[in-house]
């Protein structure tokens, strides 16, 4: 039964008052601090090292903040819908922003685990609280004009994370890679707290949580994520520890499946699976995030590696990818809020992301940067007609009641993409270099053979570095393809993508058995709620 969210006085949909605009420009600070944090810590980590020690633990300092993040998201999205999103939301910035604090205090490497641990926790309801917000404020159709904005903070963190990290491990000291957070999440919460005002959400009864189904949620992740980061490196795929984990996680997801058919309250209501498109856009956010991240990781490496990129350098050039991504989701965007359609942006970017990969995996070692250029270029504009419209589609699919859920749940399937894609594209890229190495002679460089570093490379002899330029080459050659492989399969899911009218586009035409909703649901989309209910 769909909520009392109040009434107020309409706001035009193509202007909304400046206050929403200030709104959603803490989101953005709050979203970039989430995003930013990683990228910024990835570059400070040998310094880390040196001061606290810990080397054996050094991928805790990583591990801990993602599993922590990706545990928590859903059960966010839940709180969220609960208790109302303000709260929820600002809870897990002053959370975020503890986290930061002690992790910039943190006298040891066990310490700066813990108190990361404490800062994912907080990051998993920052992404969720943005998106859900967003949801809450901005009509569907409307939404897609700021698309471009969230697509921006995502190529600004990742493309000047490294450069801040950089700069401010060398001028400050790595406590400082912390403690930036702190002014920019102040900011955050003076502004959402000041200036967001949602609607009070009635409920005829006290919410009962659904503590089982969370436990069990986060053991399944916990362990999935831990098998996709250690596979391969620290364990191998057919040890105890991994085949004992993959156990664990697959009976804790089995199980929480079975208590979301039970619960009063589920952490993630399975009925919202039924609806085909939340259910197609959480399978092309997954296969979205295995590219995206698996990209994101090896293209570097290759730039180092066969074009003799700097560490630095090498993530700039990755502007044409992200800029790419960027310019597209800011036209898909703004396409989608003058005419209400979308189907075809998930198809193009199906193609795309598929026509991109391919490319990739043609490169070699006499591949030039501008080509290269030109190869990111196709692939980031096949991500920039997926990354939003999938959010936007499935909040579309879904009641009010669940669009903190159904934000978290999308969120989730692409952090679970990102975790795949990087351990199966790293096993496969890793094992097709070794044996590249092996069979050319490599010798002792085998054993390190994907790790080399332009600077590290630069010292080998002339026939090894050939010889490890050959064997990177090959490598990614590899994972791109497989890359390719799983991109085809979002490209068919988007195929199957039926266009719902965007909420806030006008009169519904009747809608089908699955995308039939209570009257009060109706009655909200007719009136354009999203925008009259805001500040």
């Amino acid at each position: 039964m769909s909520e009392p969210l109040g009434k107020a006085a309409p706001v035009p949909e193509t202007a909304p008052p400046r206050s929403v605009r200030v709104v959603l420009l803490a989101l953005m600070i709050a979203m970039l601090l989430a995003m930013l944090d990683n990228m910024i810590i990835g570059t400070a980590v040998p310094t880390i090292v040196g001061e606290l020690g810990g080397l054996a633990h050094l991928s805790w300092v990583v591990t801990a903040y993602t599993l922590a993040t990706a545990a928590s998201t859903p059960i966010w999205g839940k709180l969220g819908d609960l208790y109302g999103r303000k709260g929820t939301f600002l809870t897990s910035i002053v959370i975020f922003l503890i986290g930061s604090a002690l992790s910039g205090m943190a006298q040891d490497m066990g310490q700066l685990i813990g108190f990361r641990a404490v800062q994912g926790l907080g990051a998993g309801g920052l992404m969720v609280g943005v998106m859900a917000i967003i949801g809450d404020l901005i009509p569907p159709r409307e939404r897609g004009k700021y698309q471009g904005m969230m697509a921006g903070v995502m190529a600004l963190a990742m493309i000047g994370g490294p450069l801040v990290g950089g700069t401010i491990t060398d001028h400050w000291g790595w406590r400082w890679s912390f403690y930036i957070n702190l002014p920019l999440g102040a900011v955050a919460l003076a502004m959402v707290t000041t200036v967001l005002h949602l609607p009070k959400r009635d409920r005829d009864h006290r919410p009962r949580i659904d503590y089982l189904g969370a436990v069990l949620l986060t053991v399944g992740i916990t362990a999935i994520v831990l098998v996709t980061t250690w596979g391969g490196t620290e364990y191998a795929w057919g040890s105890s520890v991994i085949v004992g984990l993959t156990a664990l996680g697959v009976a804790a997801l089995a199980g929480f499946l079975l208590v979301q058919t039970r619960a009063a309250e589920p952490i993630m209501p399975l009925h919202i699976f039924r609806n085909r498109n939340f259910t197609l856009m959480s399978v092309i956010g997954f296969l979205t995030g295995f590219v995206m991240f698996g990209a994101i990781l090896f293209l570097p490496l290759y730039q180092q590696a066969v074009q003799g990129a700097s560490a630095t350098n090498s993530g700039l050039l990755l502007l044409p990818m992200l800029l790419a991504m960027m310019a597209v989701s800011l036209i898909a965007g703004r396409v989608t809020t003058d005419t209400g359609k979308y189907k075809i942006f998930p198809i193009i970017g199906g193609a795309l992301m598929v026509a991109g990969l391919f490319l990739l995996a043609q490169m070699d070692t006499e591949t030039s940067r501008l080509t290269s250029g030109v190869y990111m270029a196709v692939l980031g504009a096949g991500m920039g007609f997926l990354m939003q419209i999938t959010m936007l589609v499935a909040q579309n699919s879904v009641e009010m009641k669940d669009m903190g859920v159904a934000s978290s749940s999308t969120t989730l399937f692409r952090t679970l993409g990102s975790s795949f894609g990087v351990a199966i594209m790293g096993v496969l890229f890793t094992g097709r270099v070794q044996d590249e190495m092996a069979a050319r002679g490599g010798g002792a460089a085998t054993q390190q053979s994907a790790q080399l570093d332009a600077a590290s490379l630069a010292k080998l002899p002339e026939q090894l570095r050939e010889a490890y330029q050959v064997a990177v080459s090959s490598g990614t050659h590899l994972a791109f393809l497989v890359g390719a492989a799983v991109a085809v399969l979002g490209f068919v899911a988007a195929l199957f993508v039926k266009e719902v009218p965007l909420r806030g586009a006008g009169p519904r035409s009747a809608p089908a058995e699955e995308d039939r909703e209570d009257d009060g649901t109706q009655r909200e989309r007719k009136e354009g709620r999203l925008a009259d209910t805001a500040v």
